[in-house]
């Protein structure tokens, strides 16, 4: 797309009145353009429809209708969420019409260099840490995008001195053309979000998107253990910063000794940076991680390198890693009740996030799980599941599924919670169950793998029901 002034008179159509679809109306018509805001949603459910018309801006409540994309739109601004195959936007792509997302019209407002983080686990706790270690460094940061700030009011206030750290989903760079991030990272690629994206080419594909126009002077900072951030290399035209967990690299971050799942030699790794020169700076032990689990210290080596990226010192990096607590749910510590430790880790939207949950524990686990229906059939947890979790609580449209793997997992004990009054009830029942089965020195887990959308509005919604539930027993 081109710069925001470019549409003074023009009309733009904005698909969507979630929050960020609301800033960035305003941000076009602010520059001028001839705005209309649509959305499927009936207008007692769009609250912030009065506040857009206050200000001049068209708002369609209630469905998509006919005419709404013309010959004469210029641009179409979608929700991330919206799929392609919604009418308004196939009417789009067949005009010709370019589609994107706010991340598109945030690139082109923003003076301040882009830090922009994806991946298919880990992004917000590895945003929000890349933003503390910035912090510290006096760089500062502005954390945006699905966390903090929405993007495009972030990047009208960021100036040249700051930092713009941005966590991005694939549905956001699927609709991005221009955007180029000075440093681009993508943390690790497993399968989810296929009922939106068809296959996972295409899901790749749009996480790619994130180096597409990077050149010599940018950073792409990829994760040199997973096989599809390495299949990336050849088309990357910036210089490359890999992490591993698993290899000592001729340059980049890295855990020495490398990192052995299900071993106590934590005490005994360090981790690395080398630089291009090939000396080397011990940032940290690996110990002094302040967040449990294997792929926290995987996130720690991401936060490390683009931080390192930026312009950070290496050597300054060992206290935030050390005093960062996490964010909330994921690998959240929320109580202990009757001997029991609970975390809640609802961020797990997908099974790779949920085996790598399991196996941040060694004690027993008890695990609560299950939620909307994306066609996985969940194998991947059989070997993880054995010899971990001593039980199952499943729940949601996945319950079934999640009840035959913990089966073939040789699993004993598996309850099926059955849908109650409401998804509130089904929970607190799914926690009570899973109390009831506990022991002292036990961990309870809910980590769905699943999306929350069968039963509530969100994952934070889930979570806080969760962690009430547990407060309440």
């Amino acid at each position: 797309m081109k710069h925001p002034d470019m549409y003074r008179d023009e009309e733009i159509v904005v698909l969507g009145l979630a929050k960020s679809g609301v800033q960035v109306a305003k941000v076009l018509h602010e520059h001028g353009a001839v705005v209309t805001v649509n959305d499927k949603k009936e207008r007692e459910q769009c609250p912030e429809a009065s506040e857009l018309e206050s200000l001049g801006i068209s708002v369609i409540c209630g469905g998509h209708p006919d005419g709404l994309v013309h010959e004469g739109v210029k641009l179409v601004v979608k929700n991330p969420g919206i799929p392609y195959s919604v009418p308004p936007v196939q009417k789009a792509l067949e005009l010709g019409i370019e589609v994107v997302t706010e991340v598109e019209v945030a690139y082109h407002l923003c003076e301040a260099p882009i830090i922009g983080i994806t991946g298919s686990n880990g992004k917000t706790t590895t945003t929000t840490w890349v933003g503390k270690m910035l912090e510290a460094a006096g760089m500062n940061p502005i954390v945006a995008g699905n966390i903090g700030t929405p993007l495009t009011q972030a990047a009208q206030e960021a100036s040249p001195d700051n930092w713009m750290v941005v966590e991005l989903s694939s549905f956001q760079l699927k609709g991005t053309e221009d955007f180029r991030p000075k440093v681009g990272c993508l943390l690790n690629v497993a399968e989810t979000h296929l009922d939106y994206h068809g296959d996972m080419r295409d899901y790749v594909d749009s996480k790619a998107k994130l180096f597409a126009n990077q050149g010599v002077s940018d950073t792409a900072v990829l994760n040199w253990d997973d096989p599809y951030c390495r299949g990336l290399v050849p088309g990357i035209k910036a210089g490359i910063l890999p992490f591993s967990m698993s290899e000592e690299l001729v340059q980049g971050v890295f855990v020495r000794p490398s990192y052995v799942p299900d071993t106590e030699d934590d005490l005994k790794r360090v981790i690395i940076y080398r630089d291009y020169t090939e000396s080397e700076t011990v940032i940290a032990e690996v110990a002094s991680i302040g967040l449990p689990g294997r792929f926290n210290v995987e996130n720690a080596l991401a936060a490390c390198a683009v931080a390192i990226a930026a312009g950070a010192d290496p050597a300054g990096l060992a206290e935030t890693l050390a005093s960062f607590r996490g964010v909330e749910h994921r690998l959240e510590y929320v109580a202990e009740k009757g001997g029991a430790a609970y975390y809640n880790n609802s961020k797990a939207t997908n099974a790779k996030a949920t085996s790598m949950a399991l196996a941040s524990f060694r004690q027993p686990i008890v695990l609560i799980a299950g939620g909307l229906d994306r066609g996985s059939d969940y194998l991947e947890l059989v070997p993880v599941l054995q010899g971990r979790v001593k039980a199952l609580v499943a729940l949601g449209q996945t319950k079934d599924k999640l009840a035959h793997v913990a089966k073939l997992a040789g699993l004993k004990t598996v309850i099926t919670v059955d849908n109650g009054d409401s998804a509130a009830s089904v929970l607190q029942k799914a926690v009570q169950e899973a109390a009831a089965l506990a022991e002292e020195g036990d961990i309870v887990l809910l980590s769905p793998a699943c999306a929350s959308w069968d039963m509530f509005t969100s994952y934070e919604v889930r979570g806080r029901i969760f962690k009430e539930a547990v407060h309440n027993l």
